[in-house]
């Protein structure tokens, strides 16, 4: 047998091994949505880092931050969160719990000292001239260390540069409802919980005409069109002041929605936005019944209800008419 073709019974047997790997691989796998409970901090000090829990969030004193402190629903292999959970919690299934400690490499990088610099007190906000406020310095962040006089020393490591992080999870269920689904990667990209839902729209769109066989070829010829009503599987998204000003959703919203569109398999996503009524400003229900249905009736019985005197309006605005 000659070295090519033992190569090649080689390679074909790393394929059916691969195969059978697939076929046997069981318990959670990359792609799989997933929503779990963690809590993590650092090794040394035990200072949180981040969790899910409430309650833990209660004793650290941070559960006023403006965010909810709740299981988060992730997707396996997507960088969701580091590395090392991931591994931990593949292949595992709903009721699994453990620990796992991520190196400081892996988790926010060693400490490096060249990033600790001295710059001009100049480039700091007045109102943030003070240790341990943290601020951006040509483009990047940084936190002050110390200031003296016109110099600030500032630190743009990672606060948290150097410390191993130790995870505590659960792995609370696999996640198969895609709006779940949607509502946690549009959580992991924006940090916030909207409503959201699934509906099934028909919608009129234009698709080219076949050309017929028997036709003689016209290369100047326009295509044709034609209007077909098809059926398109919509993800609607309720928006709210906090996404319209989303700095992270103003850039990205288009790859946002793609990712989402790509991993939960709707047609399309339409982010929609609902104004409220008048809030009882203004005369109620007038707006309401529709001013083109409303006879002159109707007018003075609304008028009545609010408690105006139609004959007073009607002088003053006959009175500023005489002024003019």
């Amino acid at each position: 047998m000659t070295e090519d073709q033992e190569a090649e019974l080689d390679e074909q047997a790393d394929d059916v091994d691969e195969e059978s790997e697939e076929e046997t691989a069981e318990g959670l796998q990359n792609g799989d949505f997933v929503e779990i409970a963690y809590t993590a901090r650092t090794v040394d000090e035990g200072q949180l880092v981040d969790t899910t829990d409430p309650e833990v969030a209660e004793e650290e004193g941070v559960d006023d931050q403006d965010r909810e402190f709740e299981p988060r629903t992730i997707v396996l292999g997507e960088g969701h969160i580091f590395e090392g959970v991931e591994e931990e919690i593949t292949g595992g299934e709903a009721g699994d719990e453990g620990s796992v400690t991520i190196s400081a490499e892996e988790a926010f990088g060693e400490y490096d000292p060249d990033d600790v610099q001295t710059v001009s007190a100049d480039k700091i906000d007045e109102d943030d001239r003070y240790p341990g406020a943290h601020v951006h310095v040509d483009g990047e962040h940084g936190y002050i260390s110390t200031i003296i006089g016109g110099r600030a020393r500032v630190d743009f490591n990672h606060p948290l540069a150097g410390e191993d992080v130790e995870y505590e999870y659960e792995i609370l269920e696999e996640v198969d409802d895609r709006e779940q689904q949607a509502q946690g990667l549009i959580e992991m990209y924006l940090d916030q919980k909207l409503e959201l839902w699934i509906e099934t729209d028909e919608v009129e769109e234009e698709v080219p005409v076949e050309p017929d066989e028997d036709a003689e070829d016209d290369e100047d010829a326009e295509p044709e069109f034609e209007t077909e009503t098809v059926e398109k599987e919509t993800l609607y998204v309720e928006a709210t002041p906090q996404l319209t000003m989303n700095q992270q959703w103003m850039f990205s919203k288009q790859q946002i929605a793609q990712d989402v569109m790509s991993k939960i398999g709707v047609d399309r996503v339409i982010v929609q936005e609902t104004i409220d009524g008048m809030g009882g400003m203004g005369m109620p229900g007038m707006m309401g019944g529709g001013m083109g249905g409303m006879g002159g009736g109707d007018i003075e019985d609304a008028l009545e209800d609010a408690d105006v005197d139609a004959d007073e309006i009607v002088d003053e605005l006959e009175g500023a008419v005489d002024e003019e």
